[in-house]
């Protein structure tokens, strides 16, 4: 089983170090996003085939599509990994074979789960800054750091948002906006970046 493990730990570990400079270049969405969603794909086309079975299996369908949903590629190699290593480790601590095993399965179904309770959290976070940065449209704000003319560049503002503090990097098709201008935000530019106007023009305007 050493080389079970081992062999393991080496393409999980691998897969798992390619998948992080992946990311780190802004390259691993793509990876992530195909595993997650076939394994929500698998699961609700499994649960919408039996949706005309009774009662007794409603159950059995829920834990099914809770338990592809948890399956994806990134926690099916995190899965391998941490698999392989608690193997080698118990292997190493001359555990018996079936300790070892047992080990080797919690670690990795621990390590699945912790995966993905991970990215459920990342996209509920981002989810949550996209509905934020949508709310503070309208919203006024201090210049933090100057906010270049014509939009030729970004500068930083606070900004009021439900009554919380937010920061966001700001543009405005105006003239510049030295730190300290009271402004207001007309319009989203991106995920942290939002258009804003002088607030006494906007209010002039009106």
């Amino acid at each position: 089983m050493t080389y079970v493990y081992g062999t393991c730990a080496i393409i999980g570990g691998t897969v798992m170090v390619c998948q992080f400079l992946l990311t780190l270049f802004g390259l691993g969405h793509d990876v992530h996003d195909g595993g997650g969603d076939v394994g929500h794909d698998f699961a609700g086309d499994h649960a919408g085939g039996d949706a005309g079975h009774d009662a007794s299996h409603d159950d059995h369908h829920t834990d099914s599509t809770w338990l592809f949903g948890v399956i994806t590629f990134r926690t099916v190699v995190a899965a391998l990994a941490f698999f392989g290593l608690a193997g080698l480790a118990a292997d190493s601590a001359a555990a018996s074979p079936p300790v070892t095993i047992g080990i080797a399965v919690v670690a990795g179904l621990a390590a699945m789960y912790g995966v993905h309770w991970m990215m459920q959290f990342l996209r509920k976070m981002r989810e949550e800054g996209t509905v934020r940065i949508h709310s503070a449209v309208g919203c006024t704000g201090t210049v933090y750091l100057r906010v270049p003319g014509q939009k030729s560049g970004a500068g930083k503002v606070t900004v009021d948002v439900r009554g919380r503090e937010v920061e966001y990097e700001a543009m405005t098709a105006g003239g510049e906006l030295a730190t300290g201008a009271r402004v207001i935000v007309v319009d989203v530019l991106g995920p942290d970046t939002v258009e804003v106007a002088q607030e006494s023009q906007v209010e002039a305007s009106a």
